[in-house]
């Protein structure tokens, strides 16, 4: 197996559903229903990327009941699945410029403020730096 965190990290991410899960739920779409309305994804589909989210942490389970409707559950964003949104907006910003002709729909800006937001990398301290100021520190090779 491959210990880079990219490979691992696309194990998790690497379709094309499982991203966009994450996008619905940090909408506010959390019901198995709406998600798959939403998406129009395939049932069976669906419901192996929710369990596989839960058991990675990305997503949690919480039973609800309407009426006297049986069980059924809603998925909510947990801590890391939080901490994944700025893949999200990376890859968002990113299709943004390199793959529309046309205005964005949507704008990732600060609650108070209103300014829009972009991603950037940052020392420990906060300081920015730039793109081709950044290298890759290699601590140990892969073993074949």
């Amino acid at each position: 197996m491959d210990d880079c965190g990219m490979a691992r990290a696309t194990d998790l991410f690497g379709d094309r559903w499982t991203l966009l899960i994450l996008r619905e739920a940090l909408y506010g779409v959390t019901r198995f229903e709406d998600l798959r309305a939403d998406l129009g994804i395939p049932r069976a589909a669906l419901s192996q990327r929710l369990d596989r989210m839960v058991a990675a942490e990305l997503l949690s389970r919480h039973p609800y009941r309407e009426g006297a409707s049986r069980t059924r559950h809603e998925y909510r964003m947990t801590d890391q699945g939080m901490e994944a949104v700025i893949v999200l907006v990376a890859l968002m910003d990113w299709g943004d410029r390199y793959l529309r002709d046309d205005t964005p729909p949507i704008d990732v800006v600060d609650a108070a403020t209103g300014e829009k937001l972009s991603i950037a990398l940052t020392t420990e301290d906060g300081r920015v730096v730039p793109l081709q100021d950044a290298k890759m520190n290699i601590l140990r090779r892969r073993q074949k």
